[in-house]
């Protein structure tokens, strides 16, 4: 072999030595529908544990808030671009994200569904809780406190969210069948921002003087209904959705009767778990449902609970390269 061929071949193997470090450790996109909401980071942290259990790497981005449509489908366009090894998305609405699903499956990248449903089925899994059970859980726990009597209102999510439309139409459903003296007022969307529920909530408050009890189907829901509620002196039983620390202080403090809660850590690892088993051309079930539980005063304390709801953020999310 000449001089100048073995140089050649010398710098072949080592740009194609690279190439194949470069791809060893198969790379796996986590798009959330936000960031901010302490679900989204419980979700990150049990994705890392996902990934760092099966030695693969995670990206983790997503967009600043629920709203942003179109900035959480530029994600999902980039990282099919990128030619990442599978993606675990969160769409923010069912029917926007069939495009973006349908095209990474087309190009070979396994897609995991979570939190959200999408109106497609190019997808290898869905994972989540069952939010239609979900609100009939809140639902029956609002007939329980009203003793299946009253006048009630909703602060809803935004349009369009399948996991949050869900929940709202298990706990109209449920009261429906169950609680026929327990009337809903009004429905107003408080657009995943804790500033917009605080508004809808006084307002509806406003208009009607009379409300035994307020249901919100998401933690800003929650978190705006409740600020709405202090200082007021009112009586109105509210049974909200997701955890917060400030929330389950208002539960602790009687301003919260209950809370609807997710896993969202158990989410997140699920997620990529079931996202290897798909690239690794594993069978991986449609549907995989978690299930919700209600937390009050009285088993707030529980040490399953407390597991639940004070996941180990700074172990997953504190780490390099998480």
């Amino acid at each position: 072999m000449t001089r100048i061929g073995a140089l050649f071949w010398l710098g072949f193997c080592l740009v194609m030595g690279a190439c194949n470090r470069s791809h060893t450790k198969k790379v796996i996109a986590v798009i959330p529908k936000a960031s901010a909401d302490l679900f989204w980071q419980s979700v990150h942290a049990g994705a890392v544990k996902g990934a760092w259990e099966n030695k693969v790497g995670i990206i983790w981005n997503g967009p600043p808030n629920e709203t942003d449509i179109a900035g959480e489908m530029q994600i999902v366009e980039t990282m099919i671009n990128r030619q990442v090894d599978a993606i675990a998305l969160a769409p923010s609405d069912r029917s926007a994200f069939k495009i973006v699903v349908d095209r990474a499956t087309a190009a070979g990248i396994p897609v995991i569904i979570y939190d959200s449903g999408v109106d497609t089925d190019k997808y290898a899994t869905f994972v989540a809780t069952d939010n239609y059970a979900a609100g009939e859980l809140g639902a029956d726990r609002m007939g329980k406190v009203l003793k299946g009597k009253g006048r009630i209102v909703m602060v809803k999510t935004t349009p369009g969210g399948a996991s949050t439309t869900a929940r709202e139409s298990g706990f109209r459903h449920e009261l429906d069948e169950k609680f026929p003296g327990i009337q809903i007022l009004d429905e107003r969307f408080g657009m995943a921002s804790i500033a917009q529920s605080l508004a809808v909530t006084e307002n509806m408050l406003t208009a009607h003087p009379d409300l035994s009890g307020i249901f919100c189907s998401n933690e800003s829901g929650t978190a705006g209904a409740v600020q709405a509620l202090k200082g007021g002196g009112t009586s109105v039983k509210l049974v909200g959705f997701d955890f917060s620390p400030m929330l389950l202080n208002e539960v602790e403090a009687g301003l919260i009767d209950s809370l609807v809660i997710q896993d969202p850590f158990r989410m997140g690892e699920t997620a990529v778990i079931e996202a290897v088993k798909a690239m690794r051309g594993e069978k991986t079930p449609k549907t995989l449902f978690l299930a919700p539980r209600i937390v009050d005063i009285e088993n707030l304390k529980n040490p399953d609970i407390q597991t639940q709801v004070h996941p180990d953020l700074r172990k997953y999310l504190g780490a390099p390269g998480s």
